[in-house]
């Protein structure tokens, strides 16, 4: 079992932007504790991977359906209209999790819409860098139980 975990624009940014919302952590510190955690899962690699441009996050979707089992999504700001994404996600066979540090549903009313979640597995929203972890945990166990998005 093989992980990515992609994260969209601003991302780049944690620790820096907005911290009440997004939290302290770097986005280099959140990387590496994830890495780690996704190693206690039993993933036998994980990759992170940041992109502020949506044809480049599209075209590592599209790559990740040949070296990876699965995929955590952070789509930032393009979760609410990519439907370019959207159609990537749809377009491959693994599971997708999106995930989101904040509670998407408690912030701006355009926030409150993804366009992506009909076509990811699940999402998971709010809880800081742990919505990674649980995104993580959550792929696991689709992958063990053999679903696919």
């Amino acid at each position: 079992m093989k992980v990515i975990i992609i994260n969209g624009p601003n991302l780049n940014l944690l620790g820096e932007r907005e911290p009440g919302t997004y939290g302290n952590d770097s986005y280099k510190s959140v990387c590496e504790e994830l890495t780690a955690k996704a190693k206690e899962l039993g993933f036998e690699a994980c990759e992170c991977f940041q992109s502020n441009h949506e044809g480049d996050i599209i075209d590592r979707i599209h790559s990740a359906r040949l070296e990876y089992s699965g995929i955590v999504l952070n789509a930032g700001a393009l979760t609410h209209y990519s439907y370019a994404v959207r159609d990537a996600i749809a377009a491959i066979r693994i599971p997708v999790i999106e995930v989101h540090l904040s509670n998407i549903h408690k912030r701006e009313e355009f926030r409150h819409t993804s366009v992506i979640a009909p076509v990811c597995a699940g999402q998971i929203s709010g809880f800081g860098k742990e919505s990674y972890l649980l995104g993580l945990i959550a792929l696991k166990g689709i992958l063990e139980k053999g679903e696919i998005s």
